[in-house]
């Protein structure tokens, strides 16, 4: 029988009580960011036993502007380049003196793709017990929205501009997970902040395994995309349901599991609402041809990861739950 106390239902009380904040309110984030939204869902799922290395980047400087921290946890601030080795030595520290507190390394497309690769490929061959997660919105947004890596072919930023010889950046997404893969470490995984209980399952999965996790969390940038802060969801569901960015999870390298795109749209419709895609649009052979180019990555990546759906699933791109007003709560 389910306990009460003074008439009260002590399930429907625990129910009613906010979840655990690592990330508290009053930072500096600009409206509609992904990252900030992320980087909440996951502390949500770690609990309050974690100690969080943050990489340079956005997160570092909009939660911890002197004299004031938005953080809950133990915090630590790195370099670009060393996140995942600060995290190595702290999770050594702690198996040295017997504790089971979580170790998780925060950083940006910026501090994981590019800067702080080498860092992050010695963590995970030696294996620390340390989840490391990604916010990746795609380009250098700390400093300016300059390319990354990370930035999607076709892309404008400052550094990759539309010209009369080149429409955007030149270059393909590098494709991290399969790097990460490569590493065959225990558990990696894609995710987005659009779809929050599929985010946190993948967080606390991360968190429980034995050895090294990795979670690539795609994040809008509101001011490095171009979109309105209210559409931030809005893009990033239809990343997932045009293919562009596939849901992924692997273990020890191989693909175990994937989000299935129950309708499929056509790329053209999450491009569109996005400006350092807006060229792409133009009347003109080059922009068709870029658009198709974007199409058919999108179409690879379905094939590749059978991301279309067979029939209606409660856990495909329609059935699983998106971020809604007025709750904080997920499964």
């Amino acid at each position: 029988m389910e306990p009460k106390r003074e008439g009260i239902s002590v399930a429907a009380l625990h129910h009613q009580q906010p979840a655990f904040r690592g990330l508290d309110a009053g930072h500096m984030a600009c409206p509609g960011c992904g990252q900030a939204l992320g980087a909440r869902l996951v502390t949500e799922a770690i609990g309050p036993d974690a100690i969080i290395a943050n990489a340079t980047g956005c997160l570092e400087v909009f939660t911890s502007m002197w004299p004031r921290s938005s953080w809950r946890v133990p915090w630590i601030h790195s370099l670009f380049e060393n996140a995942p080795a600060v995290a190595s030595g702290i999770e050594a520290a702690l198996k040295a003196q017997g504790r089971q507190t979580k170790v998780v390394v925060m950083g940006g497309d910026g501090g994981t793709f590019d800067i702080g690769l080498q860092s992050l490929s010695g963590m995970l061959e030696r294996n620390h017990n340390v989840l490391y997660v990604c916010f990746d919105n795609e380009a250098y947004m700390n400093t300016g929205v300059q390319r990354s890596s990370s930035t999607p072919h076709a892309a404008m930023t400052t550094t990759s501009p539309r010209g009369e010889t080149r429409m955007g950046k030149r270059h393909l997404k590098k494709d991290l997970l399969a790097i990460i893969g490569a590493h065959r470490i225990p558990y990696a995984a894609t995710a987005t902040v659009a779809y929050p209980s599929d985010l946190r399952a993948k967080v606390r999965r991360g968190i429980e395994i034995e050895g090294a996790a990795f979670l690539l969390v795609h994040s809008p940038c509101p001011l490095g995309w171009g979109h309105d802060g209210a559409d931030s969801i809005e893009v990033a569901r239809l990343a997932v349901q045009t293919g562009f960015f596939p849901i992924v999870e692997m273990e020890r390298g191989v693909v175990a599991g994937v989000m299935k795109i129950r309708e499929v749209r056509p790329v053209a419709d999450y491009l569109r609402l996005q400006d350092r895609f807006q060229h792409l649009f133009e009347d003109s052979r080059e922009a068709r041809e870029e658009l198709q180019h974007l199409q058919e990555l999108a179409d690879h990546n379905i094939e590749v990861y059978g991301l279309r759906a067979d029939e209606p699933h409660p856990r495909d791109s329609e059935g699983a739950d998106t971020v809604r007003r007025g709750g904080m709560r997920w499964s």
